[in-house]
């Protein structure tokens, strides 16, 4: 029987974010509740026009952080989206349905000696 690791010990090794674990998967939805038009993604996506997408009402997680922003391009404000669902954009403090870009949060690479300075 293996043991589970916490969160953090997964991204620390990679395990559920795309490293050695699942892939990364979102679907994003136009409405609330998992409702009208939807797009399944493992890759960041710039624009969610470029999906027919008008607005991001709701979001199921599978696998991976992933990171939702308030304009095209990853600019404005930011929404961290871990795995699982969120039914209304008020589950993520959103003042009205506005993601308008979405990119995966990748592993950070840390050397073994610890951080560099100048």
């Amino acid at each position: 029987m293996t043991e589970q690791q916490s969160p953090p010990e997964q991204m620390a090794t990679g395990e559920g974010a795309g490293k050695r674990g699942g892939n990364y998967k979102i679907t994003i939805y136009e409405l609330e509740n998992f409702q009208g038009k939807k797009c399944e993604l493992t890759e960041e996506l710039p624009n969610i026009t470029e999906k027919e997408l008008e607005k991001v009402g709701s979001i199921q997680v599978q696998s991976g952080p992933w990171v939702g922003y308030e304009y095209p391009g990853y600019r404005g404000r930011q929404h961290v989206f871990e795995k699982g669902e969120y039914r209304h954009w008020n589950e993520w403090d959103a003042n009205q349905p506005l993601i308008q870009s979405v990119r995966r949060v990748r592993d950070q690479q840390w050397h073994q000696r610890g951080c560099f300075e100048n």
